[in-house]
């Protein structure tokens, strides 16, 4: 599991606490996180969490199916989005 920066502003805070806000990120996010802000005032502390990014996958409506690849299509499927007009837009 990587390292996460957790930055502290106005104060300082325990090993165990920035932990803590670490697991507390990742168990509501379900993603790994980048980096925690923690901006303490008082009693208070106003947590903002970075999640990293995930991979981008271009998903397209062809011929009635959403699909981001056309691997699992049969060769009829695939002929028929060969065969289709395909618009572009020029600036």
């Amino acid at each position: 599991m990587q390292d996460v920066v957790v930055h502290v502003t106005g104060g300082a805070i325990s090993k165990e606490e920035s932990d803590a806000y670490v697991a507390r990120g990742r168990e509501k996010y379900g993603r790994a996180l980048e980096r925690v802000d923690v901006k303490l005032d008082g009693e208070y502390a106003d947590i903002h969490y970075y999640l990293t990014k995930l991979p981008f996958e271009r998903i397209r409506r062809i011929t009635g199916y959403l699909v981001g690849t056309l691997d699992r299509f049969n060769n009829a499927k695939r002929a028929e989005e060969r065969d289709r007009v395909k618009h572009s837009m020029e600036a």
